[in-house]
């Protein structure tokens, strides 16, 4: 626990490395994921990105978000083990009414102040502000302070992401028909990002076949990383061997990171971009 007794809570949708969230305690609630048989389950608990992959070929099941009831047990909780407040940091608004939900619930908690950031990201890229709000609380900010602190930081961020079929993101309404008619027919393979005004997601490149959509992100994170003095950089993919490799180019390319996050997928984001999703962020410190 950190001196202050500040708890941090997340989504599962960002992504934010195990290994950081056990080691500094963040508590990370879960989406849930639904099938069409009446299961359903929370992610990263009772069923894991392996469990769901496998079952794409049955079916691309849905998502929902977590309860009011599971994120006021989550505060509840962490008030009682000594916590005397929390910060909240989510996916983006654009996205998901997470936000909106975890904020409804914070409004409505006594004696346990709680400070809500709409990160307006997605992945890895908003559990790269998680990872801020950590050392923020380490280093002493206030909980008053926390909220313009982690803003700012959200707009320092920046993530990419292609896969290499477009049909889960067309099932979930993340692109067009029309986006997806023309990408089958002409092998593009957008490079999306998250609006930095709403968080919703929006075309930044359309290159033409895969490899050429892997050296786009490479190349808009070394561009984006170029705007400041320092960075920490974030690289998640499914599969681990691509993971490194494609971590080993963006060392290359970024001389100026003084982190390098790699990290799988949740199985809720997986749901809506299937498993091809290669995703990178890359924050300005």
């Amino acid at each position: 626990m950190n001196d202050q007794r500040i708890a941090v809570i997340t989504d599962s949708g960002t992504d934010t490395p195990a290994a950081f969230v056990a080691e500094h305690d963040v508590r990370v609630i879960p989406l849930r994921i639904n099938y069409s048989d009446g299961s359903s389950y929370e992610s990263g608990v009772d069923i894991t990105t392996e469990d769901v992959v496998r079952r794409f070929d049955e079916e691309i099941p849905s998502t929902s978000l977590p309860s009011p009831m599971k994120i006021q047990q989550t505060f509840e909780q962490a008030k009682r083990d000594g916590y005397v407040g929390a910060v909240v940091v989510t996916i983006s608004s654009g996205l998901s009414a997470t936000y909106e939900t975890m904020n409804l619930v914070a409004r409505q908690m006594e004696d346990f102040p709680v400070v809500t950031v709409d990160t307006k990201s997605i992945g890895v890229a908003a559990g790269m502000v998680v990872m801020e709000a950590v050392r923020q609380v380490e280093a002493g900010t206030p909980l008053e302070g926390l909220g313009s602190v982690l803003t700012a930081a959200s707009e320092r961020v920046r993530v990419f992401f292609s896969v290499q079929k477009l049909d889960f993101l067309r099932k979930g309404g993340r692109i067009s028909e029309a986006v997806y008619r023309v990408g089958s027919l002409l092998n593009i393979k957008p490079v999306l990002t998250c609006d930095e005004r709403e968080g919703k997601y929006v075309i930044e490149k359309k290159p033409r076949g895969w490899q050429k959509a892997l050296n786009t992100q490479v190349e808009l994170i070394a561009e984006q990383a170029a705007r400041w003095n320092q960075v920490r950089v974030a690289v998640c993919t499914f599969d681990p061997s691509l993971r490194e490799e494609l971590a080993a180019r963006v060392r290359e390319r970024v001389t100026n990171a003084v982190e390098f996050i790699t990290c799988g997928i949740s199985a809720d984001l997986l749901v809506h971009t299937g498993p091809t999703l290669v995703g990178m962020g890359v924050m300005g410190v």
